[in-house]
């Protein structure tokens, strides 16, 4: 059985990899495990941040909170929840589609860098962080950035670790901004339109005054899935408007007549809206029970339904797409065809292709993640050799 080690302090974090350290053995950063993909390797034990628990400091009028890294997400979206504020970039919670379970945590947030639909016009959950404290591969604790945004020391180090999955120290607290909750929030809905269409009718909504802060497509295949049956029928183009209600009225109001010419235009209410966001945002459709291949695929918005009708020319896929069409969620009928779809990946500009889920006879035989290029490859190793030189941190996908 895997050693667990859940250290309660940052002192004991410290101690617990100066002593891995001089033993040369290694450890598998862990929060609430809801992102795992990869079995821990033999003879490598986790370290987990879940006993880091705990709101460090929350100032409502400055819009920032101080977490321990192990506290769960829940427990500070209830506290940011009390003063109407949240976390701008909207961490999905993918438990549903990984199969996974555990309580996700915000320290796994920022490590896999998880970011939500309003990604696009708000930033990913790196660019809400503002400040770190870390433990690095030496057992030093270092902290770099600050409780204010008019701090941004070492913003760009803290950066660094978001998106890092581990791999280069442990996440011992996080200093991140916050925005208001909107008052309320509608979504257009443009129906019947092909993939093609949509992420032309999504880039003419994007260029207009109206500030949408959700665009997405559902194909047919995966229409019914969302928000209880509620679309019409058809493929459905989902546009979202959040504000004070007297502007997301107005706003409505122009971009439906706008988007008039693409299709038949249909409005959800602010609660239809807020649980299609959610569901969109967690690839609901893909919970299903399966252990079918899913993958995260990053992409130029137009790009995205040019990569879908590639891959459908040579294997079955099913698909869905957020960020204007630039992040495509695709589960594979099969094999996880990883060769093939980023052949494709590449010809269509690049990007980068992420495997979530597969079974797990596969995965010894699949690159989950996208290779990164000679260049890329090398920073990443100095990198690495300045956070972690004994390479005690092993890379996986956690949260």
């Amino acid at each position: 059985m895997t050693p667990i080690h859940e250290p309660l302090s940052e002192e004991a974090a410290a101690r617990l990899v100066q002593v891995a350290a001089l033993s040369k053995s290694s450890f598998v950063i862990r929060g609430g495990g809801t992102r795992s993909l990869h079995v821990t390797p033999e003879g490598t034990d986790v370290l987990s941040a879940r006993g880091l628990n705990g709101i460090v400091a929350y100032n409502p009028a400055e819009m920032t909170m101080t977490a321990r890294a192990g506290t769960p997400l829940e427990t500070v979206e209830a506290a940011l929840a009390e003063k109407r504020q949240m976390l701008a970039f909207e961490p999905n919670d993918l438990r549903g589609a990984l199969g996974t379970s555990g309580i996700p945590t915000i320290g796994g947030v920022f490590a896999t860098n998880a970011s939500g639909p309003r990604r696009f016009v708000a930033g990913a959950a790196r660019d809400s962080l503002l400040g770190v404290r870390f433990v690095n591969g030496k057992g030093e604790v270092v902290k770099a950035g600050g409780r204010v945004m008019k701090n941004v020391t070492g913003l760009d180090l803290a950066k660094l670790l978001a998106g890092s999955h581990g791999s280069l120290a442990l996440l011992t607290e996080v200093t991140f901004r916050l925005l208001p909750v909107p008052e309320t929030a509608a979504t257009i809905v443009i129906s019947n339109l092909n993939d093609a269409e949509a992420a032309a009718a999504m880039a003419t909504a994007l260029s207009m005054s109206v500030e949408v802060s959700g665009a997405a497509h559902l194909p047919e295949s995966v229409r019914g899935r969302f928000a209880g049956g509620a679309l019409p029928e058809g493929p459905a183009t989902v546009l979202r408007l959040e504000g004070l209600a007297a502007s997301v009225a107005v706003r409505a109001e122009k971009l439906g007549a706008a988007m008039a010419r693409f299709g038949a235009v249909s409005q959800l209410d602010a609660e239809t809206t807020r649980r299609l966001w959610r569901e969109i945002r967690d690839a609901a459709p893909y919970a299903d029970g399966t252990p079918r291949p899913l993958w995260r695929v990053s992409v130029a918005p137009i790009a995205g339904q040019q990569l879908v009708a590639a891959l459908r020319l040579e294997t079955g896929v099913d698909a869905f797409y957020d960020w204007q069409g630039g992040l495509v969620w695709l589960r594979m009928e099969s094999d996880p065809e990883a060769a093939l779809l980023r052949r494709y990946v590449k010809a269509v500009g690049g990007g980068h292709a992420t495997l979530l889920r597969v079974r797990p006879e596969v995965l010894a035989a699949t690159e989950t993640v996208q290779p990164q290029s000679d260049a890329v490859a090398a920073l990443s190793a100095r990198v690495k050799a300045s956070f972690d030189p004994a390479g005690l941190f092993k890379s996986t996908m956690v949260g």
